[in-house]
């Protein structure tokens, strides 16, 4: 099985419900076998655009995982959450 990788392109809008966010999903991504890889401000582009300042990465054992963390309840009620704090792209690579 190949594992797969969530990245998340971000910008916030709100600083204090974002801290609030980031501060829940680790207890959302755990069940899934989900590991933070990755949490970083960009600091150039260097070739292209980019319209994001923020990116996650999470890895997962499978799509299936990345598929279970993402419609599980627990993760699902931090969304309205997250659309208020922040205009995010999440993506899915598998290795």
């Amino acid at each position: 099985m190949a594992e797969a990788y969530v990245i998340g392109h971000i910008t916030v809008k709100n600083a204090e419900k974002w801290s609030e966010y980031r501060r829940s999903v680790p207890a959302t991504i755990e069940p899934w076998n989900g590991v933070l890889v990755f949490r970083g401000r960009m600091i150039s582009v260097l070739s292209g655009s980019h319209k994001h300042n923020d990116t996650v990465v999470i890895k997962f054992p499978d799509k299936e995982s990345v598929n279970g963390w993402h419609s599980s309840p627990e993760y699902r009620a931090l969304i309205p959450l997250r659309k208020e704090a922040a205009e995010i792209e999440l993506i899915v690579f598998e290795e």
